[in-house]
């Protein structure tokens, strides 16, 4: 069966290079095969609301570095907790529905662990689907690398920059708050990129006392001021004991971020000033670097020639420098961690054990 005509859509998060992927796989689909690209609106819900229209070549001109996504996303889920419509339709019916109402061939769906999740879920209901690997945590397995992440780097080591300046002008400890929900990546390479004192990771459950006492070690030398990096999901060793169900509930408690918990208690820990700086959506807005929009072009101009290839299914990943195409069902329901101890030969990841060499602290 020739791809003729196929389904495009963003979903979860915005990410830089969302864009020049959804421009590398439409071109190259016209170009190389005379494909008709139709965008779905708004991620998994319009395809369930049937929000779709033909991606014209007017359509994609001049977004290779445009920020966000033309297409629009959102967070829906359709196999979380289905409802049924008025029409007593499931969410996945609705899908199926615009599927054929919309002539597709094969859809195509750029996103993180969730878009992909369900990805590998319609793959299983009969559909043809491949993903693109979006996210700015870098958290999905099986590929090296995502798009987005380098470009959120370089806005998260800039502000880790920035920053330097005023906590040496003011010697205080300054507190800045990485994204990167489950896993440490961005934070870890942000930190060592922007030169970090203390590095906190969901990987590595921090002991606040052990990280009071590098910033008192400074202190004693003669250093005024410290740089902690904190990612978002980090934990402290006693939350790490917990089960993730009663640490979610706690955290959904909690009346601030955990970089201001972690502010709060290096105050009081060493009786110096803190100060807390949440980067936020900062890191996933804006212009995509030059490193991601080659990326990102590289993994859509492969999402076309899958499509051609009819190879449905997979994931358009990057190993060793190379496309490769990894079965969905492979990468449904995974985080890729930062794997503390490499590959489970006991030797400590590359990244961890740079800085750990250059003095920086990670609580443990």
């Amino acid at each position: 069966m020739a791809v003729k005509r196929f389904g495009i859509l963003t979903s979860g998060g915005d990410a830089p290079g969302l864009n020049s992927a959804i421009r590398a796989v439409c071109r190259t689909a016209a170009i190389q095969y005379g494909m008709t690209a139709v965008g779905v609106r708004n991620g998994y819900r319009g395809l369930i609301e049937n929000n779709c229209f033909e991606l014209s070549g007017d359509d994609i001109t001049g977004i290779l570095s445009r920020g966000g996504t033309i297409l629009g996303t959102s967070r829906e889920k359709p196999f979380k907790n289905p409802e049924p419509d008025g029409e007593g339709l499931l969410p996945i019916d609705s899908i199926k529905r615009t599927y054929e109402i919309q002539k597709m061939d094969a859809l195509v769906c750029l996103g993180g662990n969730g878009t992909n999740t369900t990805a590998s879920l319609l793959q299983e209901e009969g559909m043809n689907v491949i993903g693109l690997p979006k996210t700015i945590d870098n958290d999905i397995v099986k590929t090296d690398v995502t798009f987005g992440f380098h470009t959120a780097l370089d806005v998260a080591t800039e502000a880790i920059d920035r920053i330097h300046s005023t906590a040496h002008s003011h010697s205080r400890i300054m507190v800045i708050e990485v994204m990167g929900h489950k896993a440490g990546w961005l934070s870890l390479y942000s930190g060592v990129a922007g030169g970090a004192d203390v590095i906190l990771l969901p990987e590595i459950p921090y002991d606040i006392d052990s990280v009071a006492d590098c910033i008192m070690k400074r202190r004693d030398a003669g250093k005024e001021f410290s740089i902690v990096v904190v990612a978002e999901g980090a934990l402290s060793r006693d939350e790490a004991l917990l089960p993730k169900k009663e640490l979610k509930k706690r955290r959904k408690l909690m009346p601030y971020s955990i970089a201001y918990r972690v502010a709060h208690e290096l105050e009081e820990a060493t009786g110096l000033e803190s100060r807390v700086t949440v980067l936020g959506y900062l890191q996933r807005g804006g212009t995509p670097s030059a490193f991601d929009r080659v990326l990102s072009t590289q993994f859509g101009v492969a999402g076309a020639h899958f499509l051609a290839e009819e190879k449905f299914g997979n994931l358009v990943a990057m190993q060793n420098n190379e496309i490769v195409a990894v079965p969905l069902s492979e990468i449904a329901g995974k985080v890729k961690n930062i794997p503390v101890l490499g590959d489970g030969n006991g030797v400590e990841h590359s990244m961890i054990a740079a800085g750990r060499g250059l003095g920086t602290c990670f609580g443990d």
